[in-house]
């Protein structure tokens, strides 16, 4: 019997409803006329017309054949393209760590201390020297101011006392102008020290050496003799 060509799926369909129409036809007519042991003839025919229209499942295809890769030689040289090995270091041998307790006979070992760090102090300039200020004189000799004049009407009234004098001496040695500091309590004795002030010469004040105008509070004792 020649094999029976393979059909595809919208050709299969009609032979199949055409062979289940079939076989109910058959079914039934079987009953009508107590043909039951023909039934299996039928089923078995179907089942057969089944068989012939479905397709043969399809073979998987093989897999595809690896070759295996060669292995190289314990001979072959490296290619230059792979990098070079790094070097590890060798280990370091760590020494086993006792876990026991020290005896009491076992020596006491201290630990070496931490070296302390001093810092410098730190540099501090020095303040600078203060600068030597000498204040004005009207005792020197050379200068040869005479006695302040005691006035003679103060000198019949019996009046005496103490005048200080705030003068301002310039660089050259001269007075610029004076006022009363303290007063002697007689206004005639207040006016003759002023007077003899602003008539005196003075040796100038200066200040790191050069001579510079000054206010120089200058006393006059006006005492009866």
């Amino acid at each position: 019997m020649p094999a029976l060509p393979l059909l595809t799926r919208a050709q299969r369909t009609p032979l199949i409803v055409a062979g289940v129409v079939v076989f109910h036809a058959l079914l039934l007519w079987a009953f009508q006329h107590g043909l039951i042991h023909r039934a299996f003839e039928v089923i078995v025919a179907t089942e057969l017309i089944a068989d012939l229209t479905q397709p043969e499942p399809l073979k998987p295809p093989p897999p595809p054949k690896v070759e295996p890769k060669p292995t190289p030689k314990a001979n072959t040289p490296l290619p230059a393209l792979l990098p070079s090995p790094v070097p590890v270091a060798a280990p370091v041998p760590v020494e086993p760590v006792s876990t026991a307790a020290p005896s009491a006979n076992s020596p006491v070992v201290a630990a070496p201390a931490s070296p302390v760090v001093t810092q410098a102090p730190p540099v501090v300039a020095a303040p600078p020297a203060p600068v030597k200020v000498e204040l004005p004189s009207s005792d020197a000799q050379y200068l040869q101011n005479p006695k302040p004049a005691y006035p003679a009407l103060s000198k019949r009234m019996g009046e005496q006392g103490k005048v200080v004098v705030h003068v301002l001496i310039g660089a050259d040695g001269l007075p610029q102008k004076a006022e009363i500091k303290q007063s002697s309590g007689f206004d005639r004795l207040d006016k003759a020290a002023m007077a003899t002030v602003m008539a005196w010469k003075y040796v100038p004040g200066k200040r790191g050496g050069v001579p510079e105008a000054m206010w120089f509070n200058v006393p006059i004792n006006f005492v009866l003799e």
